[in-house]
């Protein structure tokens, strides 16, 4: 009897799970025992996939758990996880059947208090300041005098009334205001989009774009200005073609966009007294300048004109000047008609002795002289003439030597051969000539041909004509005594106006063509 029962041994009436059933009885568990906690600890390991899920982790001196964040929740969040940070996560914990674990899924996230805050700043000020955001060399020089100011912040508080109020006391200037949320988790990417878009906007164009701009807001807690610690602010503020001034908070109150901005304005008024120049004092400048010029410009006259009057008594007299010269004048135009009669003297005895020496035997010997040497020269030309006359005849008669070389028949065969080709040319630009002129003469016959009368004659049609005109009316050719009618195969004549004659018995009647 013992052998006919199974013992299956210790435990053997426990029930049996499958796997998913056991997970799903510990996700059940841990989820309803843990449906809201908040968890204090430091971030370890985050990671960012292309996903837009956040995976990280929470850990203490004694443990680890994971934990993730959504992408929809994290893109709303307004801190963003940062390893090593030390927060507080809000969420619910859930079981990964997938690996066997368990993990927080976050809901929000919260620094742990200010000192988690600040040393969060501090490390991210190390991180933008060694990439070189906040690098003096890089920081713009402020216009003197802007045409427009833009001004981002809160549109309802006191700091925008503070700037405007400023502004118009000191130099009246055109203000542009971006309105942003100067706290909150709106506040970041508000700020960051108002800043480039002023800097987006095109110069000369239908909105003006800043000469300067202005972030500002009032003072409150790190907690408050958080928003313009936030790197896209920073970076934005970093990039700004415009010059930037940044008045966050009170003059106590420091955020990483101060070390990015080109100039940090203590409070918003600040920034608007930095923004533009006093008027009333440039007008005082500009008129302390302007005296000091004309003073300047009297002075220098009355120098210059003392120093012109000291000069003018050291030199001479105009008279004193021209006195020697005038005496040397007057002594050469005493001297000048005793030299021009002497001269004249001079030259007439000259001219005395030289009349003298000219006598007709000196003048016919000269001639003499001259006539001998005209019939040498003679001589020397007809011999060089003949020299000449010689050289050209044994030149010539080479020339006839090789053109008797060249005989009449051998020069004509030579012609021969180079109009060979030309003939030939000729002969055939001749003959394309012709069958072009054939070809269109035929072309234009065909024209005629297909457009006169004839080949309308050809299809039953014909032509009536009285004597040389050609009738194209019933009432014209009925006036007409004879008509000639024109088909294709012919002319015939026909009489229009003739009267009707009686027909005999069993013939027929011939009369007009116009006859009803």
């Amino acid at each position: 009897m013992d052998d006919l029962i199974e013992d299956d041994g210790p435990g053997g009436n426990a029930p049996e799970y499958t796997v998913s059933e056991i997970s799903g009885a510990v996700k059940r568990s841990i989820e309803a025992g843990f449906s809201r906690v908040r968890v204090r600890g430091e971030l370890g390991r985050v990671s960012r996939p292309r996903s837009g899920h956040v995976y990280l982790d929470l850990k203490d001196d004694r443990a680890v758990l994971s934990g993730v964040i959504w992408k929809g929740q994290a893109a709303r969040m307004p801190t963003q996880p940062e390893e090593g940070m030390e927060v507080i996560a809000t969420g619910r914990l859930t079981t990964f059947p997938g690996q066997s674990k368990y993990q927080i899924i976050i809901e929000s996230l919260a620094p742990a208090g200010v000192g988690a805050l600040m040393a969060m700043l501090d490390q991210r000020r190390r991180k933008l300041e060694a990439e070189g955001l906040f690098a003096e060399d890089r920081k713009r020089a402020l216009p003197f005098l802007p045409e427009v100011v833009g001004v981002v912040t809160s549109p309802s508080g006191a700091v925008i009334r503070d700037i405007l109020h400023r502004l118009r006391d000191r130099f009246p200037r055109r203000v542009l205001i971006w309105p942003v949320a100067v706290q909150g988790e709106k506040c970041a990417p508000e700020v960051t989009r108002a800043i480039r878009g002023f800097n987006a906007l095109p110069p000369g164009g239908l909105i003006p774009r800043p000469d300067v701009l202005i972030v500002a807001r009032g003072g409150g807690s790190l907690e408050d200005l958080w928003g313009f610690n936030e790197e896209a602010v920073v970076r934005a503020a970093a990039q700004s073609t415009i010059p930037l001034i940044s008045a966050v908070g009170h003059e106590t109150d420091t955020t990483l966009i101060d070390h990015a901005a080109d100039r940090r304005a203590p409070t918003p008024t600040a920034a608007a007294e930095i923004a533009v120049p006093v008027r009333r004092d440039l007008l005082g400048w500009t008129a302390e300048q302007a005296a000091r010029l004309t003073r300047a410009a009297a002075q220098q006259v009355t120098v210059r004109r003392q120093r012109l009057r000291d000069l003018s008594r050291a030199l001479p007299r105009p008279l004193t000047l021209t006195a020697q010269a005038t005496q040397r004048l007057d002594l050469a135009a005493d001297r000048l008609p005793r030299a021009l009669r002497g001269f004249t003297e001079s030259r007439r005895l000259g001219l005395r002795g030289t009349a003298g020496r000219l006598n007709p035997a000196m003048l016919r010997a000269r001639i003499g002289g001259r006539a001998e040497m005209l019939n040498d020269r003679t001589g020397r030309l007809g011999v060089a003439q003949r020299r000449v006359l010689q050289t050209e005849k044994q030149r010539l008669d080479g020339i006839g030597k090789r053109l008797a070389a060249a005989s009449p028949s051998r020069r004509l065969a030579l012609a021969k051969t180079g109009l060979r080709p030309l003939a030939e040319r000729l002969r055939s630009a001749a003959l394309g000539y012709l069958e072009d002129r054939r070809e269109r003469m035929k072309a234009v016959d065909r024209l005629r041909n297909s457009l006169g009368y004839t080949e309308t004659l050809r299809r039953g049609f014909a032509v009536v004509r009285a004597g040389a005109h050609v009738i194209t009316t019933r009432k014209a050719a009925a006036g007409q005594p004879a008509l000639e009618i024109e088909f294709a195969d012919g002319r015939l004549p026909v009489s229009a106006g003739s009267a009707p004659r009686r027909r005999k018995s069993g013939q027929a009647r011939q009369g007009s063509l116009f006859d009803d």
